[in-house]
């Protein structure tokens, strides 16, 4: 799908497809192209007919391209992942967004359906902020950035659950709940971290076409930095609670089973006397001299008693009951 927003200075806001191209090229005026889910045989010679360059078309069209930012002496290129899809478990659908800003056109390109981009496109603000390409390409990795903290801030209550449930009897479910977050966590650090550094290039160096120093898009390259730069913050924070409540649970259950093992080492100690004294007296040999004595099953008895007495007040004065 090619769809067009042209402000021209003889007709206004304009909304159509490519032919408002032409019109641009005749008539001059601000161009918004949003290519959606075009082949690469139809987005390439496209893309080459707006002047962007080869190298930047190549990154766009790989499906796995890490994030990144470059410049070329027309355009500045952002390639950013945004998402397709995202759910409670933080299992995420990238989908890769190809930017091209120019002083009078903005070029997004996607393979499927980007509500960052449909959100700009409906927005009212939209012909407003295409009086500034830059600005309006900013708004949209903006919101395509808020739309992953959004994920992240609901995540925090599913954390906080989780954290509990390590002391209750669904620990062990909490425990597989927890590797997987944890393993979705260090994927989405891997790409916030990409953005935090596409981010901060933007904001700190610029360019012509995006905007430099202490211009009027400022305020815009600021705010993506720090939207990108909380999302990165908050990942590697909630990746370590992750990892601190999964070690912690190893914890808890090696000192159950400590407790579990101390406890039966001390049955085992006391039984072993006990159980010694029974072995003798069990061999029936009929010259032992207590068989014919009628008391000597009582003091048996008595002093077996007596040991595991003697040891439990042992265990307990050491401390180990």
């Amino acid at each position: 799908m090619i769809r067009a927003l042209l402000l021209s200075p003889q007709r206004g806001s304009l909304q159509g497809g490519a032919e408002l191209i032409d019109q641009w090229r005749a008539d001059g005026g601000k161009l918004w192209l949003d290519l959606e889910g075009l082949p690469d045989a139809e987005l390439r010679p496209l893309l080459l007919a707006m002047g962007c360059d080869e190298l930047s078309i190549r990154d766009c069209l790989r499906q796995r391209h890490p994030p990144k930012v470059e410049h070329f002496p027309e355009y500045s290129f952002i390639l950013f992942r945004g998402i397709a899809a995202m759910d409670k478990s933080l299992a995420l659908s990238a989908q890769q967004l190809g930017v091209w800003v120019g002083k009078d056109v903005l070029i997004t390109a996607h393979r499927g359906h980007s509500l960052s981009v449909e959100h700009a496109w409906l927005s009212a603000e939209a012909s407003t902020l295409l009086e500034q390409p830059n600005r309006l390409a900013l708004a949209i990795l903006e919101y395509a950035s808020g739309r992953y903290l959004e994920h992240l801030l609901e995540f925090e209550a599913c954390l906080e659950d989780l954290e509990d449930s390590i002391l209750t009897a669904r620990s062990e479910s909490g425990m597989r709940e927890l590797v997987i977050y944890r393993g979705r966590l260090r994927k989405l650090r891997r790409v916030f971290n990409y953005h935090q550094r596409l981010a901060e290039e933007i904001w700190s160096q610029g360019s012509d076409v995006l905007g430099t120093g202490d211009d009027d898009t400022l305020p815009y390259r600021r705010n993506l930095y720090d939207r990108c730069e909380r999302l990165y913050s908050l990942c590697t924070m909630y990746y370590e609670i992750s990892g601190d409540l999964v070690e912690g649970y190893i914890s808890l259950s090696s000192h159950r089973l400590n407790n579990t093992m101390k406890v039966l080492t001390i049955i085992t100690a006391v039984f072993v006397p006990l159980s010694f004294l029974a072995g003798i007296y069990g061999m029936n040999f009929e010259n032992m001299p207590e068989l014919g004595w009628k008391y000597a099953y009582f003091v048996l008895l008595g002093t077996m008693a007596t040991i595991a007495t003697t040891m439990l007040v042992l265990f307990k004065k050491i401390r180990w009951l």
